[in-house]
């Protein structure tokens, strides 16, 4: 008969055996050694939560001048002595003195001219943005005008390109221009008008062709939407001047340092503006911001604290050396 083994002794025993049998495991390099204490697993620390980017400075602009202009819908151009008030059809050249209106493009309803949106005077030549909007698919072109006689004599087609052009404007050398895309649905559509973050802001060299091309801050786009950027022009700052669509701000930008998105260093308010398009009359220290407003039929110059506006200095990235590189 076999003799049976007291409970505890057996699970003693059996202990013991595999305690052995886990030393000749451990010793082979078999399995991995363990504490002999249940280690304490401290808590992950609980993540940091985001750090929201602060926005740059506000400033305000003061009105200088208002005019009466019965086209006043889509934007303005001025040079030293005339401003331009652009119609979606038509260009008005005023006197800037007295504001008196003095010669018109006129395009016929069935012509070519469908959407003008802006302008830019550069020698005696007036640039404007030309669009199809809001038909689909998008196209735009630059139509240039005498200034003298406000006759059209040149015209350039970008087709079927990144959006609907809305601004034109020469700095440093170059062309620089916007495309615009839109969160609203056009009339008879299903999808938005392109959707406003790929807005974007593109060089151009001579023969406008593209150089380069940046995206807008997507805090500025947001405030755009559903619309887009209307207006653009360089500055006596030598920053990039954009307005939307709706709302009485200028945003200031700079190139980035790296990167494919401008860099947003102020917004400066415009008292009774409701956005569309804007030109800088350049006269250095006494440079005005000249745009319009729709609904009251009126061009508008600016005098903007555009000095005041100071770019960042916090540098984005360092080099390391060793010991400390980081991990």
């Amino acid at each position: 008969m076999e003799e049976i083994m007291p409970t505890r002794t057996r699970i003693a025993a059996g202990l013991g055996a595999s305690v052995a049998a886990g030393a000749v495991a451990l010793a082979a390099g078999l399995v991995p050694a363990q504490a002999s204490t249940p280690a304490v697993v401290a808590p992950a620390p609980a993540p940091k939560p985001a750090v929201a980017a602060a926005e740059p400075p506000v400033l305000s602009a003061t009105l200088t001048r208002s005019y009466d202009a019965f086209d006043a819908h889509q934007g303005v151009a001025v040079d030293d002595r005339y401003f331009y008030v652009v119609d979606n059809r038509s260009i008005t050249k005023h006197d800037k003195a007295t504001g008196r209106p003095l010669l018109q493009f006129a395009s016929n309803s069935g012509g070519p001219i469908i959407h003008l949106d802006s302008g830019v005077v550069v020698g005696n030549r007036l640039y404007a943005a030309h669009s199809n909007y809001d038909e689909s698919p998008m196209e735009s072109s630059i139509e240039v005008f005498d200034t003298r006689t406000m006759r059209h004599v040149e015209t350039y087609s970008f087709g079927i390109f990144r959006g609907s052009l809305t601004w034109l404007d020469r700095h440093d050398g170059a062309w620089w221009a916007g495309f615009a895309n839109y969160d609203e649905i056009a009339d008879g559509g299903t999808e938005p008008y392109g959707e406003t973050y790929n807005t974007q802001v593109v060089k151009l060299d001579d023969r406008f062709q593209v150089v380069e091309a940046w995206t807008i801050p997507k805090p500025i786009l947001d405030r755009f939407t559903p619309m887009s950027n209307s207006g653009g022009s360089w500055g006596p700052d030598g920053r990039l001047w954009l307005t939307g669509h709706d709302l009485g701000e200028a945003y200031v930008l700079r190139l980035p340092s790296a990167g494919s998105e401008l860099e947003w260093v102020g917004t400066v308010t415009l008292p009774g503006v409701e956005g569309q398009g804007i030109a800088w009359e350049h006269a250095g220290t006494r440079s005005k911001l000249w745009t319009i407003k729709r609904s009251t039929k009126q061009a508008f110059s600016y005098t903007v604290p555009f000095r005041s506006i100071a770019n960042p200095t916090t540098p984005t990235w360092q080099v390391l050396g060793p010991g400390n590189f980081q991990q």
